[in-house]
């Protein structure tokens, strides 16, 4: 049962995937947030009480997945986060009138019911990222993929993160509808010695490094019935997340936030915006450009031309090439120009795999 839902997850998101976001030109940044290093180790109780947590600042409220084309979420939800040595720390304050949780067992689809969610890539490449899902009543599920479902990617739901810390602190009364509530929080630490397993980044991380990190929040509409909660029928859930996706599709690694890490104990400094982000934008789109051209031809373009990508990408970008090996493999390039005139080459792949440098991860 639970490989048939993972494959069904895999489905909805590889037809998504065809849905294209904004063009570069006219997609913003995603968020980023500086995590301060904590001077001591917290007390994962839920509660967000430890004097390290007030020094950390909360993150902007969540907002809908696909961003201000839609209303805004019915109620708040926050994030901050904090690491030392030996932990990466995560809290997160979710305003909820009705709390609502029945999942107890480990690695059960959490988000069938209200829960918080983590996305983590630690090299920013689209590949090898983290998934955290966990309900108000502390179940949670952790899985690790390859790469996301639109390219093939299958879901590691045997992988777990020994050593991790979490809990969750209700205000209010769970699965209680003669009530309302108010909110429930969650407290996660997560060690490096896990996180560093799939990443050739240094962890815990140096100095002001960032890694792509994205939140989300599966909200669903709920009714009283007989003194619990029911899901009301046929009504769809809610995706609130911390940077939008563009799509009702978390699985699309480009598009989610960065942490920054600070050595700062206090006063956070400026977030510094990715300076590879016009060459990663520019490679979204054509990679997105060639999912398209394949659904109408039945095979991707074989030039920049035929996906009407060849003129001027932008003042900082030159030199773009498509190289393609079979009518369903290639490359993507493009030259970058940083501030100071420095140059760098950028790649993707028809997996949508990105990296930068003169070693080519060939199709």
């Amino acid at each position: 049962m639970k490989a048939a839902l993972l494959l069904a997850a895999s489905a909805v998101s590889i037809a998504l995937g065809v849905q294209n976001p904004p063009p570069a030109a006219l997609r913003p940044h995603p968020r980023g947030y500086v995590a301060l290093r904590a001077a001591i180790p917290l007390n994962i109780d839920g509660r967000l009480t430890d004097a390290a947590w007030a020094l950390a600042p909360w993150s902007e409220e969540f907002v809908d997945i696909e961003g201000d084309v839609k209303p805004r979420p019915t109620w708040p939800t926050r994030m901050k986060m904090l690491w030392d040595d030996t932990f990466l720390y995560i809290a997160a304050e979710l305003r909820e009138p009705h709390l609502w949780a029945t999942y107890t067992r480990h690695d059960s689809v959490i988000f069938h019911e209200n829960d918080f969610e983590v996305f983590l890539d630690p090299d920013g490449d689209n590949r090898e990222y983290y998934e955290f899902e966990i309900n108000a009543l502390g179940t949670y599920w952790d899985l690790r993929l390859p790469k996301p479902y639109r390219d093939g990617g299958k879901a590691v739901d045997s992988w777990e993160v020994p050593g991790l810390k979490s809990a969750v602190h209700l205000d209010g009364t769970l699965n209680d509808p003669s009530d309302t509530d108010r909110s429930w929080s969650v407290e996660l630490a997560f060690p490096w010695a896990v996180l560093k397993e799939h990443t050739a980044r240094p962890a815990p991380p140096r100095d002001g490094d960032q890694w792509r990190i994205n939140f989300s929040r599966v909200q669903w509409d709920v009714e009283p019935a007989e003194r619990r909660y029911t899901k009301v029928p046929n009504r769809a859930e809610h995706n609130w997340v911390w940077s939008p996706q563009g799509a009702i599709d978390m699985h699309r690694p480009e598009m989610w936030g960065y942490v920054q890490f600070s050595t700062a104990t206090a006063a956070p400094p400026r977030f510094a915006p990715d300076p590879s982000w016009p060459a990663r934008a520019w490679l979204y789109d054509a990679y997105y450009a060639q999912r398209a051209f394949r659904q109408k031809h039945g095979r991707f373009a074989r030039s920049l031309s035929e996906l009407g990508l060849d003129g001027r990408p932008g003042s900082e970008l030159s030199a773009q090439e498509l190289v393609q090996s079979s009518d369903d493999r290639y490359t993507l390039s493009v030259v970058l120009t940083l501030p100071g005139g420095r140059r760098e080459t950028w790649h993707m792949n028809h997996e949508s795999a990105v990296w930068t440098g003169l070693t080519r991860m060939h199709p």
